[in-house]
């Protein structure tokens, strides 16, 4: 099979699969976080959630005559007096019903500027100690916050627009180290809340050896929150568990004797788990048991790795078509430079090499 043919056969299951979760279940939510995620949609005012609650064919203030203003929640028809019946009266005034009171004159009056419904999305949950947790929208930064000394984060993008997003958390560790993405797919509604809490980002991990001896132990170390209980899991033919604790900073370490491995090719993950909720599998990590120790150098950034979570799989995908056809931003132009074909744009060679180095 020559090249272009190859690269063909891994980037179109890829694509398939990417649009099965984007356009299949567009209202959805797609975790790749924990079994407690849980969202919320609290509604809108129905002067103010784009919806013809009364079916008179008339939306939201100030098109509907039973709507007072933009906090109106009930949008039927109401009995004279009521904001477009041609009287200024029952409380009205230039900013709450302009229809009847008349514009208000420059520089406010009348109980001053009319100030719309919030849209927002609030997110809350659980990554490390301190730690800066990262929000994404659509693929680019929205926020950042810091967690506090108990690792519990609380977050809002407020200003959306209502429509379908990608959002994406990840969390960074007190060595500068990435959680995996906990991203999901949401419908935004004009004026309501969104809020997406339970999120607990998956434990950071990495290990002090790229190869080590068959015998020796090899360190596996990372952080998650504090006093959890950490699930290391190190596949060879037989998948081994092992447990350990985390201390009061979140700080995990386990000593994995690897005498119980064949020499090749090894890779561990690791998970958490405290107050009854856990967290999905993090990020893999591999090593090579041999004939000898071989300290881990600092990692280099795997080529179109758009996330900076050490893997090539659909987030990274979801980031790229997000920008397919599309003028790149001075950010991202920066990082299409940097992890993919460095011509200012994205299009299906940024795929094949995306198809190329791809983890999963």
């Amino acid at each position: 099979m020559n090249d272009k043919l190859l690269t063909a056969y891994k980037i179109f299951p890829i694509f398939f699969v990417f649009l099965i979760i984007f356009f299949v279940f567009p209202k959805g939510v797609y975790s790749a976080g924990t079994s407690n995620f849980q969202l919320e949609i609290i509604p809108g005012y129905q002067c103010y959630d784009g919806q013809d609650n009364d079916n008179d064919g008339l939306v939201d203030y100030p098109d509907d005559p039973g709507c007072s203003g933009y906090t109106d929640n009930d949008e039927t028809d109401a009995v004279a007096p009521y904001c477009g019946d041609g009287s200024c009266n029952n409380g009205e005034n230039c900013s709450t019903c302009s229809a009847d009171c008349g514009q208000c004159p420059s520089g406010g009056g009348g109980g001053g500027g009319v100030s719309l419904p919030a849209t927002s999305v609030t997110f809350s949950g659980r990554a490390y100690p301190l730690s800066k947790v990262t929000v994404l929208k659509d693929g680019q930064k929205a926020v950042t916050t810091i967690a506090g000394p108990g690792a519990k984060f609380n977050t809002s993008i407020t200003g959306l627009s209502a429509g379908n997003y990608i959002f994406s958390l990840y969390g960074e560790d007190n060595q500068d180290q990435r959680s995996t993405l906990f991203t999901f797919s949401v419908y935004i509604t004009i004026g309501a809340t969104t809020n997406i809490t339970g999120i607990f980002i998956a434990p950071t991990i990495n290990v002090d050896k790229k190869e080590v001896k068959r015998g020796d132990n090899i360190a596996i170390f990372g952080q998650s929150a504090p006093n959890s209980e950490i699930i290391i899991s190190v596949n060879s033919d037989k998948e081994f568990f092992e447990k350990t604790q985390s201390d009061q900073n979140g700080v995990y370490l386990y000593n994995f004797d690897s005498s119980v491995l064949k020499k090749g090719n090894h890779y561990t993950k690791s998970k958490a788990a405290v107050d009854g909720k856990i967290t999905s599998f993090g990020k893999t990590i591999g090593f090579l048991v041999g004939a000898k120790n071989i300290i881990k150098a600092v990692e280099e950034s795997l080529k179109g790795d758009l996330s900076g979570d050490g893997r090539v799989n659909l987030i990274d995908f979801s980031i790229a078509a997000y920008w397919y056809k599309q003028t790149l931003s001075a950010k991202f132009a920066s990082k299409e430079a940097q992890q993919l074909n460095s011509d200012g744009k994205i299009d299906l060679i940024d795929f094949s090499i995306m198809a190329f180095y791809w983890t999963g």
